[in-house]
This record gives structure tokens, sequence and C-alpha cells, in this order.
């Protein structure tokens, strides 16, 4: 079995997050044992973020850093514990409120695809990408 960098590269919808844990240096942290739990935004989450502001986070290492672990918890938490929250503790320090009354929704993002296990914990894809409270997301003037 894969760990949770190696699952995200091999599964060819999360290139721009990929890049975004390059950026961060994050890749030897996801790749240790662990467990953690990864909210993780595919391509298409990605691309709904307003125009220019990846590009801004991947030149601010550490607001990526606080982006990313926002998507990140402690443990192996399957879809099966988690509908049983009512929130998560990020590795980035806030909460994620956890809504189960249409799907699985985490933050503001809803659970596409639950539970794909890694040997150092489990993804569960998102429809988009989470920001904490304290990263102000600002689209790229023009």
């Amino acid at each position: 079995m894969r760990n949770i960098v190696e699952t995200a590269i091999d599964a060819g919808v999360f290139k721009t997050l990929v890049q975004a844990v390059e950026a961060a240096d994050l890749v030897k942290t996801l790749s240790e044992e662990g467990p953690f739990t990864v909210c993780a935004p595919d391509d298409e989450a990605f691309s709904k973020l307003p125009g220019g502001a990846l590009d801004i986070l991947l030149k601010d290492q550490e607001s990526l850093r606080q982006v990313l672990l926002f998507h990140v918890a402690s443990g192996q938490v399957m879809s099966r514990d988690i509908v049983k929250m009512q929130s998560v503790q990020t590795l980035q320090g806030e909460e994620l409120k956890i809504d189960i009354t249409q799907g699985v929704q985490i933050g503001d993002a809803q659970v596409t695809q639950p539970d794909i296990e890694c040997s150092n914990g489990v993804i569960h894809v998102i429809d988009r990408v989470l920001i904490p409270k304290s990263i102000k997301m600002h689209a790229a003037p023009r």
C-alpha cells in the first residue's frame, strides 16, 4: 500500500495538490508514518479558486502551508467515523465543521469520494479548497 503522497500522485487527479504540497515543503511530513486524514481537493476543486489565488498561494509558502494543513487531521478517520462527528481538529489548528444532512460536508466542501486507504492514513476527495479563517484570499489584480 502506498502512502498519502504516493497515492495522490498515482491518482492523477491531484496534480495541483501535489504541486502545492511540494511548494509548501510538506512531502516529507505527509509521507511519514502518521496516520493522517487528508481532505484532498482534486484539480477541479482548485480550479474553483478565485482567479490568480493559487499563484499567490504558491508564492507564499507559509500561507500555503496553513491552507494545506487545514485539510489534514491527525489519525485515520474513516467515513463511518466522520458521520458520528460534529467537527474535526486540523493540523493547522482550526476546526472544520461536519454536516451530514446532505451527503458528507466537511467545512464548505462536499466529500465526493471517501475512504481511499493509504499506508499512513486515508484520503477523502472533496470538491473545493478549504480556506482557514486566518488566511485572506483575494483574486490577483488584473
